[in-house]
């Protein structure tokens, strides 16, 4: 910005003495306005840039120093299992299943204080989408980039995210859940076994099952466009049901609670709830550098400036044409 008001008054200038040429003689045109300071005219120019630059770099918010304090969290550590396979699109529960589970899970992001979340997907395979954080805002960005391909190899390996989600906790004392998030059975078992290992390092193991008891068709989906719906070898439409039996197994072994979710609520809420009835321990002290604004110093020399130049006119001062320095 600076250069270019700098070249347009440049311009102006170099427009306004040719203007006044066609007048006629300039040194002539000069002596016809005595009160007039060219001089002065650029000084509040300078000024009035002076001021912006100083503006300029108040928007810029500049930043200096740092203090260092304890930062103390009290909370428990949550892992969110969430089932991607295919069958997760069907739409029992509305917009679709996997849609509707994401949404509930940014808004129990928004409930946190101070608790560790981390998240894990699975189908065919488990992996971990998001480490244990306090960064919610990241939580719910990696939340909504959640999608049915992220996780080539379909089926529901319910076992490998517990265990995954066991390894995430790594050695802490917190108190530590696991929610599981499905809408199918078990296909590659050992998933009691390994509810059982979790109990045994004090990790409670939530389960909420996602669709409605008549079950619903499976989505076949082609760049986002639904091209039908998934059949078996017979060509019949594979209706995707939900294993209530063994979600309940999990959770009773796992000395949490089972909910099947609805259109109206997945659950999810509810066991927040009967989390946070579980007593807090400290997850993390820790220092942390917080800078100290320093905008507000440019914003005063700026006003200033503009204070000067309101003060500065175009006109010659008359007391400073008496001062004759070099006169005898």
């Amino acid at each position: 910005m600076i250069p270019v008001f700098t070249l347009l008054f440049a311009l102006f200038l170099i427009w306004r003495k040719k203007a006044l040429n066609r007048y006629g003689d300039w040194h002539v045109i000069n002596q016809l306005m005595p009160e007039f300071s060219l001089i002065k005219m650029i000084l509040k120019f300078v000024l009035f840039m002076v001021a912006l630059t100083f503006l300029i770099f108040a928007l810029i918010d500049p930043q200096s120093g740092s203090k260092l304090e304890k930062l103390k969290r009290k909370g428990i550590d949550l892992v969110i299992a969430l089932d991607v396979s295919n069958s997760m699109l069907a739409e029992d529960i509305r917009p679709n299943r996997l849609e509707r589970a994401k949404q509930s899970i940014s808004r129990l992001i928004d409930r946190l204080e101070g608790d560790r979340i981390g998240i894990i997907i699975f189908a065919g395979k488990a992996y971990t989408q998001l480490p244990l954080t306090t960064d919610y805002a990241a939580a719910k960005m990696f939340t909504s980039t959640i999608n049915t391909s992220m996780v080539p190899t379909q089926g529901t390996a319910i076992g490998d995210a517990i265990e995954m989600g066991v390894n995430s906790f790594g050695e802490t004392k917190h108190n530590k859940a696991i929610i599981i998030i499905t809408d199918g059975e078990d296909h590659q078992g050992g998933v009691l076994e390994q509810t059982e290992v979790a109990v045994n390092k004090g990790i409670a193991v939530y389960t909420i099952g996602m669709g409605l008891p008549g079950g619903a068709p499976i989505p076949v989906m082609d760049q986002n466009n639904q091209i039908g719906y998934k059949k078996d070898s017979q060509g019949n439409i594979i209706m995707s049901k939900l294993d209530e039996t063994l979600l309940q197994k999990i959770a009773s072994l796992g000395k949490g609670i089972y909910i099947r979710a609805s259109n109206s609520e997945t659950g999810l809420n509810k066991i927040f709830d009967d989390i946070n009835k579980i007593e807090k321990s400290e997850i993390e002290s820790k220092q942390y550098s917080d800078y100290e604004d320093r905008f507000q110093y440019f914003v005063a020399l700026a006003l200033i400036f503009l204070i000067l130049d309101l003060f500065v006119f175009e006109r010659k001062t008359q007391w400073l044409k008496k001062i004759k320095p070099f006169s005898s």
